[in-house]
């Protein structure tokens, strides 16, 4: 399919998790114009049920589209296994890229034969996870976990302190107990913690972050598509909120270290969203 390189790529996210996939893409492609949608307004996601994530991602996917977007990163565990797969049918003309729990590189990389897994319940129930286990993690033991407010602390910044330790703490220590050698980050939340989920794992447990092989499959798909930018100039981001767009701007220099403005959008109901970029 044709895809005009000089339109934005687009991103969503239940909330500020997908930054860290948009952080990999512009470290990837520079020159990227993209638009980032986070649903703030109905975070998490982790515990709705499936047809209401699908729903929020159709009407997202309108709001990008109609916002010119060339490709549609999915950057959000839980929607990618409620809605992928949906989005895909409904929208046949435009390629999306979701977040698949990263078990196969994780079932190649263990010495022990054991890995920690951390991820929403709507990710561990849905037939995307169960279909990676059994396709990688043959002769793997995986160890689970959601690791339950640890989204909602990192929506609040908070990346460091006591109440984000013992979650973590909480989900990884019994893990150690059991051998585990290797940990996958089975939520975009959560590689924004990672300098903390190493402190307690240690140095020789490998933590996976996905986001770098997911930016490599969006360059691959434009570049296949004549998509890509040929700009030599950096490209502009644009944030979209459903939450409070104040709150998301203060807190874009410490998720994505560059700051930019950030649109306000209100849901009129489960499939009407309308917003306008500041001027």
């Amino acid at each position: 399919m044709s895809i005009n390189p000089t339109f934005p790529i687009g991103i969503f996210d239940s909330g500020v998790g997908g930054i860290s996939v948009l952080r990999a893409i512009r470290e990837q492609m520079p020159e990227e114009h993209v638009i980032y949608f986070g649903d703030q307004g109905h975070i998490p996601y982790g515990p709705r049920p499936m047809e209401q994530i699908r729903n929020f991602s159709e009407a997202i996917t309108d709001f990008l589209l109609e916002r010119d977007a060339k490709i549609i990163v999915v950057a959000c565990n839980t929607a990618s296994a409620a809605a992928l797969k949906y989005l895909r049918g409904r929208f046949p003309h435009i390629q999306f890229v979701g977040m698949e729990p990263a078990v196969k590189p994780a079932a190649e990389h263990t010495q022990t034969g054991k890995v920690g897994v951390l991820a929403t319940p709507a990710t561990f129930q849905g037939a995307l996870y169960a279909s990676v286990v059994e396709r990688f993690a043959n002769g793997v033991e995986l160890f689970q976990n959601t690791c339950n407010g640890l989204v909602q602390e990192i929506e609040r910044g908070n990346l460091t302190g006591g109440e984000t330790r013992k979650i973590l703490e909480d989900a990884l220590l019994p893990m150690l107990e059991q051998n585990i050698d290797t940990v996958v980050l089975g939520c975009t939340h959560y590689p924004f913690v990672i300098p903390l989920i190493q402190q307690i794992v240690g140095e020789k447990v490998r933590v996976i972050d996905p986001a770098p092989s997911v930016a490599r499959q969006v360059q691959r798909l434009l570049e296949a598509g004549g998509g890509k930018s040929q700009s030599s100039a950096r490209g502009e981001v644009r944030f979209f909120t459903s939450g409070d767009p104040d709150a998301l701007k203060t807190m874009l220099p410490v998720f994505l270290g560059e700051d930019a403005e950030v649109g306000k959008v209100e849901w009129l109901d489960d499939h009407v969203i309308a917003g306008k970029m500041p001027a």
